[in-house]
């Protein structure tokens, strides 16, 4: 993989960049060549049925495929399992489909540099959303911050960084679609983790959501749930 090598210092820490892919194959490649201008890439082709593994490969990425799609949870833990195997210290995750924009990078690597966190989260603009996510959206941060008994801005976001033991920490997750990235932040918050925000673009220009809405709805009241029953709890 020809990517840039981010270890500008000895002690400078190792992080990489995690796409989780499924039938992205049109619109990956963009991603990975903006991407690997900053950091190395892992891709994880989570099934797809289309040429998303060879458009990723092709354009310089490392390549993991699971088949069969298995949720993208599923995929950021297979990606996260082998950012530690390779020593890497945070990774930064964004999606394949370019609602993320590659040029941000910078703004979670120099507030990593500051203030070391253990979740850096992009929080985008609701206003500035379709509707009715923008509706949906909103709800579900007043649910989530309600539910976790701290205020968070954007929880669904998956534009992150993550560093190595929180890594570690979300591997116990058995979550295995978008709610994997509201647990993530539970799991965060529950270890004592410091988690922040980085203001980012909101990028929508007419992607094809992999999300189905009621499953999605069910299963975040479900985590919204559960997470306020731990909180109460201390679990």
């Amino acid at each position: 993989m020809n990517a840039p090598n981010t270890d500008s210092h000895p002690d400078s820490p190792r992080i990489l960049a995690l796409i989780p892919a499924y039938n992205e194959g049109n619109r990956v490649v963009p991603v990975v060549n903006s991407t690997k201008t900053y950091l190395p890439v892992l891709v994880v082709d989570d099934g797809s049925t289309d040429e998303t593994a060879g458009c990723a490969a092709a354009a310089g990425a490392t390549l993991l495929r699971q088949q069969p799609n298995q949720g993208k949870g599923a995929a950021l833990r297979a990606g996260f399992q082998w950012a530690l195997d390779h020593d890497y210290d945070a990774v930064i995750t964004l999606d394949a489909d370019g609602q993320h924009d590659p040029a941000e990078i910078p703004r979670f690597l120099d507030l990593f540099a500051q203030q070391n966190p253990d979740l850096i989260i992009g929080e985008r603009t609701f206003a500035k959303m379709p509707f009715p996510r923008n509706i949906s959206n909103t709800l579900g941060r007043h649910l989530f911050s309600w539910a976790l008994g701290q205020r968070v801005n954007d929880n669904q976001s998956g534009y992150r960084l993550l560093s190595r033991r929180l890594m570690a920490e979300t591997l116990k997750s058995k979550e295995h679609g978008f709610e994997f990235e509201v647990e993530m932040i539970v799991t965060a918050v529950r270890c004592g983790y410091d988690v922040v925000g980085v203001p980012i673009r909101t990028i929508y220009a007419g992607e094809i959501s992999h999300i189905k809405p009621i499953p999605q709805a069910v299963n975040f009241f479900r985590v919204v749930w559960q997470t306020r029953q731990a909180m109460r709890h201390g679990r």
